[in-house]
């Protein structure tokens, strides 16, 4: 069955200033001040005020003694139903295991949150040198290449202009001078994308003749996770 359109209608101001609130906390922030809230969201003192009023009544935000903000239990509810509903962590989470077992590289499950990536899933190397990032982390659309992933194929199927693109992509030194990944695509149903699989390590050990050597891991373990998702192999076979 054809997906419908979306109607063409405009969201509601209100609703996208109380959402600019929820979304201005970041991982590691227990609270912020009204002040961090106001310079986050370029929102004036009074409007966040007001917002912070109906957020609190729905359980979305809380309002400490010391005047303080941090989210409410609401947001944990919303979060834990979003996980259940995904249904991704018992398929992606063992993929990554395996790769790291194989390639003694950190590997991540990255999905793209509108101008951000957002690292979904993650196990760490080994190593004692590697790049610390935790599932959680919302990093930039940058030219890395777990980025570019994300961006040629957003709009597959229907968009196919990354059809020609040599799979999985490998970039150095993009997002951290000292830091290199490799990524591919991960289909679900209907072959739309769901998220990008990626490894990364020290430039100094994951070198372009290393992602070669691990080339066929990463593509093997993308197939898995996009047969287990219902997704079309076309991309990576």
């Amino acid at each position: 069955m054809a997906k419908k359109p979306r109607p063409a209608v405009e969201g509601v101001a209100a609703v996208d200033r109380a959402l600019a609130v929820l979304t201005a906390f970041r991982r590691g922030d227990n609270s912020l001040t009204l002040a961090e809230l106001a310079e986050r969201t370029g929102l004036v003192k009074s409007t966040i005020m007001r917002l912070a009023v109906s957020l609190e009544d729905k359980g979305l935000l809380l309002r400490m003694h010391d005047g303080d903000y941090r989210l409410g239990p609401e947001a944990l509810r919303l979060g834990t139903l979003y996980q259940q509903s995904l249904n991704l962590e018992g398929h992606v989470v063992p993929v990554l295991e395996h790769l790291v077992d194989r390639t003694e590289e950190s590997a991540s499950f990255y999905i793209r949150r509108g101008d951000t990536r957002l690292c979904a899933y993650r196990v760490n190397s080994l190593h004692r040198l590697r790049l610390h990032v935790q599932p959680g982390d919302v990093l930039p659309m940058d030219d890395s290449s777990v980025a570019q992933v994300l961006r040629h194929f957003d709009g597959w199927p229907e968009d196919r202009s990354g059809a020609e693109i040599d799979l999985p992509i490998y970039t150095a030194g993009v997002s951290d001078p000292h830091t290199a990944s490799m990524s591919i695509p991960i289909l679900g149903a209907g072959s739309k994308l769901v998220g990008a699989l990626a490894l990364s390590g020290p430039i100094t050990r994951l070198t372009a003749e290393r992602a070669a050597e691990v080339r066929a891991d990463l593509r093997a373990s993308a197939q898995n996770l996009t047969r287990a998702l219902g997704g079309a192999l076309e991309l990576i076979e």
